[in-house]
Protein backbone atom coordinates (compact mmCIF):
# COMPACT_ATOMS: atom_id res chain seq x y z
CA UNK A 1 0.00 0.00 0.00
CA UNK A 2 1.25 3.47 -0.87
CA UNK A 3 1.64 5.37 2.41
CA UNK A 4 2.71 8.65 0.83
CA UNK A 5 0.19 11.32 1.75
CA UNK A 6 -0.47 14.15 -0.65
CA UNK A 7 -0.26 17.66 0.82
CA UNK A 8 -2.91 19.00 -1.59
CA UNK A 9 -5.68 20.66 0.44
CA UNK A 10 -9.35 20.35 -0.41
CA UNK A 11 -12.23 22.22 1.20
CA UNK A 12 -14.17 20.14 3.74
CA UNK A 13 -17.94 20.00 4.11
CA UNK A 14 -18.01 22.44 7.05
CA UNK A 15 -15.53 24.90 5.61
CA UNK A 16 -12.44 23.22 7.07
CA UNK A 17 -9.64 21.75 5.05
CA UNK A 18 -8.76 18.12 4.55
CA UNK A 19 -5.45 16.87 3.20
CA UNK A 20 -6.27 14.69 0.23
CA UNK A 21 -4.90 11.19 0.01
CA UNK A 22 -5.29 10.13 3.65
CA UNK A 23 -7.13 6.98 2.62
CA UNK A 24 -5.17 4.27 4.38
CA UNK A 25 -8.06 2.62 6.28
CA UNK A 26 -8.84 3.40 9.88
CA UNK A 27 -6.69 0.71 11.49
CA UNK A 28 -3.32 2.43 11.74
CA UNK A 29 -4.51 5.29 9.53
CA UNK A 30 -2.46 8.46 9.52
CA UNK A 31 -4.97 11.28 10.06
CA UNK A 32 -2.89 13.85 8.18
CA UNK A 33 -5.58 16.49 7.99
CA UNK A 34 -6.73 19.63 9.74
CA UNK A 35 -10.18 18.20 10.41
CA UNK A 36 -11.30 14.82 11.65
CA UNK A 37 -14.47 13.32 10.25
CA UNK A 38 -17.26 12.15 12.54
CA UNK A 39 -20.21 10.26 11.03
CA UNK A 40 -23.76 10.93 12.19
CA UNK A 41 -26.14 8.20 11.00
CA UNK A 42 -29.83 8.53 11.86
CA UNK A 43 -33.29 8.24 10.31
CA UNK A 44 -34.13 11.67 8.96
CA UNK A 45 -37.09 10.19 7.07
CA UNK A 46 -39.51 7.27 7.49
CA UNK A 47 -41.53 6.08 10.48
CA UNK A 48 -38.65 6.23 13.01
CA UNK A 49 -37.75 9.84 12.14
CA UNK A 50 -40.28 11.11 14.73
CA UNK A 51 -38.04 9.67 17.43
CA UNK A 52 -34.62 9.72 15.78
CA UNK A 53 -34.10 12.82 13.64
CA UNK A 54 -33.75 15.18 16.60
CA UNK A 55 -30.68 13.32 17.86
CA UNK A 56 -28.70 14.95 15.06
CA UNK A 57 -29.38 18.42 16.46
CA UNK A 58 -27.90 17.47 19.83
CA UNK A 59 -24.89 15.80 18.21
CA UNK A 60 -24.22 18.81 15.99
CA UNK A 61 -24.41 21.12 18.99
CA UNK A 62 -21.81 19.02 20.79
CA UNK A 63 -19.45 19.08 17.81
CA UNK A 64 -19.83 22.85 17.49
CA UNK A 65 -19.07 23.34 21.20
CA UNK A 66 -15.99 21.15 20.91
CA UNK A 67 -14.81 22.96 17.78
CA UNK A 68 -15.30 26.33 19.47
CA UNK A 69 -13.11 25.11 22.34
CA UNK A 70 -10.29 24.07 20.00
CA UNK A 71 -11.42 20.73 18.62
CA UNK A 72 -10.03 17.29 19.37
CA UNK A 73 -6.25 16.83 19.49
CA UNK A 74 -6.00 20.16 17.71
CA UNK A 75 -8.33 19.18 14.86
CA UNK A 76 -11.81 20.49 14.19
CA UNK A 77 -14.61 17.97 13.79
CA UNK A 78 -16.08 17.72 10.31
CA UNK A 79 -19.55 16.18 10.45
CA UNK A 80 -20.61 13.73 7.74
CA UNK A 81 -24.39 13.26 8.04
CA UNK A 82 -26.27 10.34 6.52
CA UNK A 83 -29.97 9.37 6.52
CA UNK A 84 -30.75 5.76 7.47
CA UNK A 85 -34.33 6.39 6.25
CA UNK A 86 -35.84 3.97 8.82
CA UNK A 87 -34.57 1.08 6.65
CA UNK A 88 -32.06 -1.41 8.04
CA UNK A 89 -30.49 -2.09 4.64
CA UNK A 90 -29.91 1.65 4.20
CA UNK A 91 -28.22 1.85 7.60
CA UNK A 92 -25.83 -0.92 6.58
CA UNK A 93 -25.11 0.73 3.22
CA UNK A 94 -24.48 4.14 4.80
CA UNK A 95 -22.16 2.61 7.42
CA UNK A 96 -20.03 1.12 4.66
CA UNK A 97 -19.99 4.48 2.89
CA UNK A 98 -18.97 6.38 6.03
CA UNK A 99 -16.13 3.98 6.82
CA UNK A 100 -14.83 3.15 3.35
CA UNK A 101 -15.37 6.38 1.42
CA UNK A 102 -15.52 9.11 4.06
CA UNK A 103 -12.96 7.53 6.41
CA UNK A 104 -14.78 8.74 9.51
CA UNK A 105 -12.99 8.23 12.83
CA UNK A 106 -16.23 7.10 14.51
CA UNK A 107 -19.98 7.01 13.98
CA UNK A 108 -22.66 8.23 16.37
CA UNK A 109 -25.77 6.52 15.16
CA UNK A 110 -28.72 4.15 14.88
CA UNK A 111 -31.90 4.14 16.95
CA UNK A 112 -33.72 0.82 16.66
CA UNK A 113 -31.98 -2.39 17.66
CA UNK A 114 -32.67 -3.75 14.20
CA UNK A 115 -30.71 -0.90 12.61
CA UNK A 116 -27.86 -1.37 15.07
CA UNK A 117 -27.62 -5.09 14.35
CA UNK A 118 -27.76 -4.36 10.62
CA UNK A 119 -24.59 -2.24 10.76
CA UNK A 120 -22.46 -4.64 12.84
CA UNK A 121 -21.02 -6.58 9.86
CA UNK A 122 -19.98 -3.33 8.17
CA UNK A 123 -18.39 -2.10 11.42
CA UNK A 124 -16.40 -5.31 11.69
CA UNK A 125 -15.31 -5.26 8.06
CA UNK A 126 -14.38 -1.58 8.18
CA UNK A 127 -12.79 -1.76 11.65
CA UNK A 128 -15.00 1.11 12.71
CA UNK A 129 -16.38 2.39 16.00
CA UNK A 130 -20.06 3.08 16.76
CA UNK A 131 -21.51 5.02 19.68
CA UNK A 132 -25.10 3.82 20.08
CA UNK A 133 -27.14 6.48 21.93
CA UNK A 134 -30.49 4.75 22.41
CA UNK A 135 -31.97 2.75 25.27
CA UNK A 136 -32.13 -0.88 24.20
CA UNK A 137 -32.84 -4.44 25.33
CA UNK A 138 -29.29 -5.54 26.13
CA UNK A 139 -28.27 -9.07 25.12
CA UNK A 140 -25.32 -7.73 23.13
CA UNK A 141 -21.70 -6.77 23.62
CA UNK A 142 -19.78 -5.94 20.48
CA UNK A 143 -16.17 -4.81 20.66
CA UNK A 144 -16.83 -2.05 18.13
CA UNK A 145 -19.86 -0.52 19.88
CA UNK A 146 -20.01 1.75 22.93
CA UNK A 147 -23.58 1.55 24.27
CA UNK A 148 -24.11 4.97 25.84
CA UNK A 149 -27.74 4.64 26.96
CA UNK A 150 -29.50 2.30 29.36
CA UNK A 151 -29.89 -1.41 28.69
CA UNK A 152 -32.78 -3.54 29.94
CA UNK A 153 -31.76 -3.91 33.59
CA UNK A 154 -31.48 -0.11 33.75
CA UNK A 155 -34.93 0.41 32.18
CA UNK A 156 -37.24 -2.60 31.79
CA UNK A 157 -36.37 -4.36 35.06
CA UNK A 158 -36.39 -1.08 36.99
CA UNK A 159 -39.77 -0.19 35.43
CA UNK A 160 -41.34 -3.55 36.35
CA UNK A 161 -40.09 -3.25 39.92
CA UNK A 162 -41.51 0.26 40.24
CA UNK A 163 -44.93 -0.61 38.73
CA UNK A 164 -45.43 -3.70 40.90
CA UNK A 165 -44.47 -1.79 44.05
CA UNK A 166 -46.43 1.38 43.33
CA UNK A 167 -49.16 0.82 40.72
CA UNK A 168 -50.31 -2.80 40.68
CA UNK A 169 -49.29 -6.34 39.81
CA UNK A 170 -51.21 -7.08 36.59
CA UNK A 171 -49.41 -5.85 33.48
CA UNK A 172 -50.45 -5.79 29.81
CA UNK A 173 -47.50 -5.80 27.37
CA UNK A 174 -47.87 -4.04 24.01
CA UNK A 175 -45.12 -3.23 21.52
CA UNK A 176 -44.04 -2.77 17.94
CA UNK A 177 -43.12 -6.01 16.25
CA UNK A 178 -39.32 -6.16 16.12
CA UNK A 179 -36.29 -7.03 18.25
CA UNK A 180 -36.43 -4.40 20.98
CA UNK A 181 -40.06 -4.84 22.13
CA UNK A 182 -40.05 -8.62 21.94
CA UNK A 183 -36.79 -8.93 23.87
CA UNK A 184 -37.83 -6.30 26.42
CA UNK A 185 -41.11 -8.12 27.00
CA UNK A 186 -39.29 -11.41 27.49
CA UNK A 187 -37.16 -9.71 30.15
CA UNK A 188 -40.23 -7.98 31.60
CA UNK A 189 -42.00 -11.32 32.08
CA UNK A 190 -38.98 -12.76 33.88
CA UNK A 191 -38.71 -9.65 36.07
CA UNK A 192 -42.44 -9.70 36.88
CA UNK A 193 -42.20 -13.32 37.97
CA UNK A 194 -39.39 -12.31 40.33
CA UNK A 195 -41.25 -9.26 41.70
CA UNK A 196 -44.64 -10.98 42.14
CA UNK A 197 -46.38 -9.45 39.13
CA UNK A 198 -48.29 -11.17 36.34
CA UNK A 199 -48.82 -10.66 32.61
CA UNK A 200 -52.48 -10.42 31.56
CA UNK A 201 -51.89 -9.82 27.85
CA UNK A 202 -49.18 -9.43 25.21
CA UNK A 203 -49.75 -7.88 21.78
CA UNK A 204 -47.62 -6.53 18.93
CA UNK A 205 -48.27 -4.20 15.99
CA UNK A 206 -46.14 -3.80 12.84
CA UNK A 207 -43.73 -0.85 12.69
CA UNK A 208 -45.62 2.17 11.38
CA UNK A 209 -49.00 0.65 12.34
CA UNK A 210 -51.79 3.18 12.96
CA UNK A 211 -54.86 1.10 13.87
CA UNK A 212 -54.85 -0.07 17.48
CA UNK A 213 -58.57 -0.62 18.13
CA UNK A 214 -58.23 -4.41 18.31
CA UNK A 215 -55.34 -4.23 20.78
CA UNK A 216 -57.11 -1.57 22.84
CA UNK A 217 -60.23 -3.74 23.05
CA UNK A 218 -58.07 -6.58 24.41
CA UNK A 219 -56.55 -4.19 26.96
CA UNK A 220 -60.01 -3.07 28.10
CA UNK A 221 -61.14 -6.68 28.44
CA UNK A 222 -58.06 -7.64 30.49
CA UNK A 223 -58.43 -4.62 32.85
CA UNK A 224 -54.72 -4.48 33.75
CA UNK A 225 -53.35 -2.38 36.57
CA UNK A 226 -50.67 -1.16 34.16
CA UNK A 227 -49.76 -1.16 30.48
CA UNK A 228 -46.09 -1.52 29.59
CA UNK A 229 -45.60 -0.03 26.12
CA UNK A 230 -42.72 -0.50 23.70
CA UNK A 231 -44.61 0.93 20.72
CA UNK A 232 -42.07 3.08 18.85
CA UNK A 233 -41.89 5.94 16.36
CA UNK A 234 -44.87 7.40 14.52
CA UNK A 235 -47.17 4.59 15.70
CA UNK A 236 -47.29 6.26 19.10
CA UNK A 237 -49.28 9.17 17.66
CA UNK A 238 -52.12 6.80 16.76
CA UNK A 239 -51.76 4.57 19.84
CA UNK A 240 -51.93 7.37 22.42
CA UNK A 241 -54.77 9.17 20.62
CA UNK A 242 -56.81 5.98 20.36
CA UNK A 243 -56.19 5.07 24.01
CA UNK A 244 -57.51 8.45 25.05
CA UNK A 245 -60.54 8.15 22.74
CA UNK A 246 -61.28 4.75 24.30
CA UNK A 247 -61.35 6.21 27.80
CA UNK A 248 -57.92 4.93 28.81
CA UNK A 249 -56.16 8.27 29.22
CA UNK A 250 -53.53 8.94 31.88
CA UNK A 251 -56.10 9.84 34.52
CA UNK A 252 -57.75 6.40 34.29
CA UNK A 253 -55.07 3.96 33.13
CA UNK A 254 -51.46 3.57 34.22
CA UNK A 255 -49.21 3.28 31.18
CA UNK A 256 -45.42 3.25 31.31
CA UNK A 257 -43.17 3.37 28.27
CA UNK A 258 -39.43 2.94 27.99
CA UNK A 259 -39.41 4.62 24.55
CA UNK A 260 -41.54 7.77 24.80
CA UNK A 261 -39.61 10.88 25.85
CA UNK A 262 -40.43 14.59 25.66
CA UNK A 263 -39.49 14.54 22.01
CA UNK A 264 -42.09 11.88 21.14
CA UNK A 265 -44.72 13.72 23.20
CA UNK A 266 -44.08 16.73 21.00
CA UNK A 267 -45.27 14.61 18.06
CA UNK A 268 -47.96 12.65 19.91
CA UNK A 269 -49.59 15.75 21.38
CA UNK A 270 -49.42 16.76 25.03
CA UNK A 271 -53.12 16.18 25.70
CA UNK A 272 -52.78 12.59 24.52
CA UNK A 273 -49.81 11.80 26.76
CA UNK A 274 -50.55 13.64 30.00
CA UNK A 275 -50.56 11.36 33.04
CA UNK A 276 -48.67 8.49 31.40
CA UNK A 277 -45.25 7.43 32.69
CA UNK A 278 -41.81 6.89 31.19
CA UNK A 279 -38.69 5.20 32.55
CA UNK A 280 -35.58 7.01 31.33
CA UNK A 281 -32.12 8.08 32.42
CA UNK A 282 -32.80 11.73 31.56
CA UNK A 283 -35.69 14.18 31.66
CA UNK A 284 -35.45 17.79 30.51
CA UNK A 285 -36.78 19.02 33.88
CA UNK A 286 -33.75 17.73 35.84
CA UNK A 287 -32.34 20.38 38.14
CA UNK A 288 -28.61 20.09 37.66
CA UNK A 289 -26.21 22.87 36.74
CA UNK A 290 -25.00 20.92 33.71
CA UNK A 291 -28.57 20.28 32.53
CA UNK A 292 -29.72 23.87 32.94
CA UNK A 293 -26.72 24.99 30.90
CA UNK A 294 -27.42 22.30 28.28
CA UNK A 295 -31.12 23.15 27.93
CA UNK A 296 -30.42 26.88 27.74
CA UNK A 297 -27.82 26.38 24.99
CA UNK A 298 -30.03 24.00 23.02
CA UNK A 299 -33.03 26.35 23.08
CA UNK A 300 -30.85 29.33 22.18
CA UNK A 301 -29.61 27.44 19.14
CA UNK A 302 -32.79 25.68 17.97
CA UNK A 303 -35.69 27.67 19.40
CA UNK A 304 -37.46 28.14 22.72
CA UNK A 305 -40.23 25.71 21.79
CA UNK A 306 -37.89 22.76 21.19
CA UNK A 307 -37.86 19.96 23.75
CA UNK A 308 -35.10 17.52 24.69
CA UNK A 309 -35.69 13.82 25.22
CA UNK A 310 -33.43 11.13 26.68
CA UNK A 311 -31.89 9.87 23.40
CA UNK A 312 -31.02 13.44 22.41
CA UNK A 313 -29.13 14.03 25.65
CA UNK A 314 -27.37 10.66 25.33
CA UNK A 315 -26.45 11.49 21.73
CA UNK A 316 -24.91 14.75 22.98
CA UNK A 317 -23.00 12.81 25.66
CA UNK A 318 -21.77 10.33 23.06
CA UNK A 319 -19.85 12.97 21.14
CA UNK A 320 -18.09 14.02 24.34
CA UNK A 321 -17.33 10.42 25.33
CA UNK A 322 -15.70 9.92 21.92
CA UNK A 323 -13.68 13.13 22.39
CA UNK A 324 -12.47 12.01 25.83
CA UNK A 325 -11.59 8.57 24.48
CA UNK A 326 -9.55 10.10 21.67
CA UNK A 327 -7.74 12.44 24.06
CA UNK A 328 -6.98 9.65 26.52
CA UNK A 329 -5.71 7.43 23.67
CA UNK A 330 -3.90 10.37 22.07
CA UNK A 331 -5.11 8.89 18.79
CA UNK A 332 -8.13 8.74 16.49
CA UNK A 333 -7.46 5.06 15.82
CA UNK A 334 -10.68 3.22 16.80
CA UNK A 335 -8.77 0.33 18.38
CA UNK A 336 -6.90 2.70 20.69
CA UNK A 337 -10.03 4.73 21.47
CA UNK A 338 -11.94 1.57 22.39
CA UNK A 339 -9.14 0.51 24.74
CA UNK A 340 -9.00 3.97 26.31
CA UNK A 341 -12.76 4.19 26.90
CA UNK A 342 -12.95 1.81 29.86
CA UNK A 343 -13.69 3.80 33.00
CA UNK A 344 -14.16 7.14 31.21
CA UNK A 345 -16.46 9.43 33.20
CA UNK A 346 -18.31 12.63 32.34
CA UNK A 347 -20.55 15.00 34.26
CA UNK A 348 -23.43 14.91 31.77
CA UNK A 349 -26.67 16.92 31.87
CA UNK A 350 -28.31 13.84 33.47
CA UNK A 351 -25.53 13.60 36.07
CA UNK A 352 -22.48 11.38 36.26
CA UNK A 353 -22.08 8.77 33.50
CA UNK A 354 -19.23 6.25 33.49
CA UNK A 355 -18.19 3.69 30.89
CA UNK A 356 -18.00 0.17 32.32
CA UNK A 357 -14.56 -1.30 32.74
CA UNK A 358 -15.17 -4.16 30.30
CA UNK A 359 -18.70 -4.52 28.85
CA UNK A 360 -18.86 -1.30 26.73
CA UNK A 361 -22.03 -0.07 28.48
CA UNK A 362 -22.42 2.77 30.99
CA UNK A 363 -23.22 3.25 34.65
CA UNK A 364 -26.04 5.78 35.06
CA UNK A 365 -29.02 6.76 37.18
CA UNK A 366 -32.51 5.58 36.24
CA UNK A 367 -35.67 7.63 36.69
CA UNK A 368 -39.44 7.31 36.31
CA UNK A 369 -41.35 10.42 35.24
CA UNK A 370 -45.04 11.29 34.83
CA UNK A 371 -46.04 13.38 31.81
CA UNK A 372 -47.37 16.83 32.68
CA UNK A 373 -49.81 19.02 30.69
CA UNK A 374 -46.88 21.06 29.32
CA UNK A 375 -45.25 17.97 27.77
CA UNK A 376 -42.51 17.74 30.39
CA UNK A 377 -42.09 15.01 33.00
CA UNK A 378 -42.26 15.20 36.76
CA UNK A 379 -39.70 12.78 38.23
CA UNK A 380 -41.51 10.47 40.67
CA UNK A 381 -38.66 8.02 41.32
CA UNK A 382 -34.89 8.00 40.94
CA UNK A 383 -32.35 5.29 41.64
CA UNK A 384 -30.30 6.31 44.69
CA UNK A 385 -26.99 5.44 43.01
CA UNK A 386 -25.58 4.89 39.54
CA UNK A 387 -26.95 1.58 38.27
CA UNK A 388 -24.30 -0.77 36.87
CA UNK A 389 -24.96 -2.08 33.36
CA UNK A 390 -25.77 -5.77 33.06
CA UNK A 391 -26.49 -6.56 29.39
CA UNK A 392 -26.91 -10.30 30.10
CA UNK A 393 -29.12 -10.53 33.22
CA UNK A 394 -29.92 -13.87 34.81
CA UNK A 395 -33.13 -14.34 36.74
Amino acid sequence: MDTNISRRKVVGAMGGTVLAGAGMGLSGQVFAQETVKLGLLHSLSGTIALSEASLVDAEKMATEEINAAGGVLGRKIEVVLEDGASENTVFAEKTRKLLERDKVAAIIGCYTSASRKAVLPALTAGKGLLYYPTYYEGQEQDKRVIYTSQEATQSVVAAMDWMVKHKGKSIFLVGSDYIYPRTCNKIAKQALAKFGGKVVGEEYAPLGHSEFSSIINKIKAAKPDCIYSTVVGGSNVAFYKQLRAAGLDGSKQVLLSTVVSENEIDGIGRDNAVGYYACMGYFQNLKTVANERFVKAFKAKYGAQRVIGDPMEVAYNSVYLWKLGVEKAKSFDPEKVIAASAGLEIEAPEGKVRVHESNHHVYKKVRVGRALPDGQFEVVWESPELMPPNPFPKF
